[in-house]
């Protein structure tokens, strides 16, 4: 059974975005004064005593975007509108009743049993006496609240566990797996996020930018929870033009340290970029399982055989080299169910555990044929034995005499000997080398 949706919703720049994150108990919406900061539904599931909802933050209504996305944003509000079990109206309490505002409440005028009016930005009690004007709206009297200061927020929380109340068949399910959507602008993200969820879950244009937050998308899929994490586009850091472009970056990187896999949006119409590349560095630093995903390949595929796009690919993004290479056209859908499958196999890889005894007879094989010679004027390292010590990702401590003396051909070689016989053929491994004495000499 779905969760209970509450949403926020009103004019901009009243505080939805603030008021969102003081409900949710942490900063997930982007907090901007710039009025239009909000596309796309912003949602998170919270937890208030027993009571369990899916809280959404929606765009300002009736602004005036400046890359012409009003229609999609309006279009997004709807939909938060019409799943809503509760509407959180939000005005401004210091600013007073606005003719935007009159147009918000007719808006919702409709679904009047289901609206609760707040006057946010009440940052001190006495000015709970100036917000009779907002009667005028046709709702009950405004509730104050301050998500600056955190006025009335507590009251606020109890008075949505009320109305939610506690789930009929208990918490909702933890996600089993989650993906992060990572990529330069443009590399169709968005559309590939909607056609995963099947629904125009964030808006898609060809304008570059437009999605700014990190954006969870909650889905069903073989009777499985899965979240795929939208996020904003990535372009050269000196031309990150604002306090927004970057926190939505900055939110990119987070996004890849919580999914269990990252997928990689490759624009085929266009050469692989230094954007891509850094991706590609801060997707191999994470130790994260990746998929590179060469998406737009039907206006690309008479230019060169998939095989030779996988080799170049490799060329230029050679920190990914254990990553399998996925062609789609998210516009039609070409691929994309079979690459959300892939993934999924990548992360069973990556959760996997080996026993000691498989592990160190690879680790002895590997030592038994050709290895690299020790660094220069340095005598060679003496390894004992090795471990798996956790998975996601795959951690092997290799206890040696000298952790000093590993090259780093060497480590490279064990890396590549360890892929070959283990099954980790296409996740990143964290290799650990432990100094440990030699009891044989004792």
């Amino acid at each position: 059974m779905p969760l209970p949706v509450v949403t926020i919703v009103g004019r901009p720049n009243v505080g939805k975005s603030s008021l969102f994150n003081a409900i949710a108990r942490r900063r997930t919406s982007i907090v901007e004064p710039s009025p239009g900061v909000t596309r796309d539904r912003v949602s998170i599931i919270c937890q208030l005593d027993d009571a369990y909802f899916e809280l959404i933050d929606t765009g300002g209504h009736g602004v005036e975007d400046r890359d012409n996305l009003t229609e999609q944003i309006e279009r997004q509000i709807q939909y938060a509108i019409d799943q809503a079990f509760l509407i959180l109206f939000v005005v401004d309490g210091r600013t007073g009743l606005t003719p935007l505002d009159r147009r918000t409440a007719e808006l919702l005028r409709r679904y009047s049993d289901r609206v609760r009016l707040l006057a946010n930005k009440v940052d001190e009690p006495h000015m709970d006496g100036s917000l009779g004007e907002f009667v005028k709206l046709g709702f009950d009297e405004a509730f104050p609240v301050s998500a600056m200061v955190g006025l009335g927020i507590r009251q606020l929380r109890e008075l949505i566990a009320e109305r939610v109340g506690p789930p009929l068949d208990g918490p909702p399910p933890d996600p089993v797996i989650k993906f992060a959507i990572v990529g330069k602008r443009n590399s169709g993200k968005s559309t590939f996020v909607n056609t995963l969820a099947g629904e125009e879950r964030v808006i898609v244009s060809e304008i570059p930018g437009t999605t700014r937050d990190s954006i969870d998308v909650r889905f069903e899929k073989d009777g499985r929870t899965l979240v795929v994490i939208d996020t904003a586009g990535v372009r050269k850091k000196r031309k990150i033009a604002d306090d927004i472009e970057f926190y939505a970056h900055a939110r990119v990187a987070r996004s890849i340290r919580r999914a269990d896999i990252a997928l990689l949006l490759i624009d085929a119409t266009v050469p692989v970029s230094q954007v891509d590349k850094r991706l590609a560095r801060l997707i191999s630093e994470e130790f994260k399982p990746c998929v590179l995903v060469v998406n737009k390949w039907d206006l690309a595929k008479g230019r060169a055989p998939s095989e030779d796009y996988g080799e170049y690919l490799l060329k230029m993004l050679p920190e990914m080299n254990y990553a399998p290479v996925a062609f789609t056209t998210a516009t039609t859908g070409r691929n994309i169910e079979a690459t959300l499958d892939l993934a999924t196999e990548l992360v069973k890889q990556a959760r996997t555990r080996v026993g000691t005894g498989q592990l160190n007879q690879v680790l002895r094989d590997a030592l038994s044929g050709h290895t690299p010679p020790p660094k220069r004027g340095r005598r060679s390292p003496k390894f004992l034995y090795a471990t798996q010590v956790t998975t996601q990702p795959p951690t092997i401590v290799i206890f040696v005499n000298d952790p000093e003396l590993i090259s780093q051909n060497q480590e490279r070689y064990l890396l590549n000997r360890l892929r070959e016989r283990l099954p980790f053929e296409e996740v990143p491994i964290r290799l650990v080398f432990r100094q440990r004495r030699d009891r044989s000499r004792e």
